[in-house]
């Protein structure tokens, strides 16, 4: 027989976390008026401070240990490489939301760089006018009606909402990266964050000197992002300092 192995991703027990708290609060608050975003305030406010202390101890000195030691030209294709993996679900959501035009560009884009641009590694299909689409099932789900829902902050992940939260196991699932071995899987993932995380370095820094409260000058960047990206930009503010979506 052989050794049992422990499979459950970070990513999978943040979706298990979200569902849950989900269903605790339509069994618990049937009377929350609509337009308050954020019900679960004092629960969230608790996660962020909890994020933010393993992102201060652990996240944040990862990530500037990688920016220090990577050529800006690896650092690039890593980025590139991984982008590129998530085209995948792009396209998958881009046919889930009818835009079928989005579809064919998006596949273009991935099979040019997925050869040309080296496994993705060179963002070829940007140099020839083919820029990046970002869909997701979350945006699919609002594509079709279903509201964002309250304001959900994710342990390590950060801002969410009950909507895109139970979505984000569906965009795993969607992921090549899924189907590989488990520790190919968490190699990947791990790559993953740390490229995400020192991304937001210089978003960090503008974002501790700018805002008064930090939490909610985060949702409401995250929460005014989604709604940009579920109607592709029309009709949505703008914000003034673009947070690129901060994870953990």
């Amino acid at each position: 027989m052989s050794n049992t192995r422990i499979k459950y991703s970070l990513n999978k027990v943040n979706v298990i976390f979200s569902v849950i708290i989900s269903l605790i609060f339509l069994f618990t608050s049937a009377d929350i008026r609509a337009e308050d975003n954020d019900p679960l305030e004092p629960i969230n406010r608790a996660i962020f401070e909890f994020n933010e202390v393993v992102d201060e101890n652990i996240f944040k000195p990862v990530a500037e240990g990688y920016k220090y030691i990577t050529p800006d030209p690896v650092e690039t294709g890593v980025s590139n490489f991984l982008s590129n993996i998530g085209e995948i679900s792009t396209i998958a959501n881009d046919v889930l939301q009818l835009k079928f035009g989005q579809a064919g560009h998006d596949t273009a884009r991935f099979a040019l760089n997925s050869t040309l641009g080296i496994f993705g590694i060179f963002d070829v299909a940007t140099a020839v006018g083919l820029k990046k689409n970002k869909e997701d099932f979350g945006q699919t789900l609002g594509f079709w009606g279903i509201p964002n829902g309250p304001y959900l902050v994710l342990p390590f992940l950060g801002p969410s909402s009950f909507r895109d939260g139970p979505s984000l196991i569906v965009d795993y699932q969607m992921s090549p990266v899924e189907q590989l071995h488990h520790e190919e899987r968490q190699g990947l993932q791990a790559i993953d964050a740390v490229d995400a995380r020192a991304k937001l370095l210089r978003a960090t820094k503008i974002l501790d000197a700018a805002a008064k409260d930090k939490y909610i000058f985060i949702r409401e960047s995250y929460l005014q992002r989604r709604e940009s990206l579920v109607r592709d930009g029309e009709n949505t503010e703008e914000f003034e300092i673009d947070v690129q979506e901060v994870d953990y």
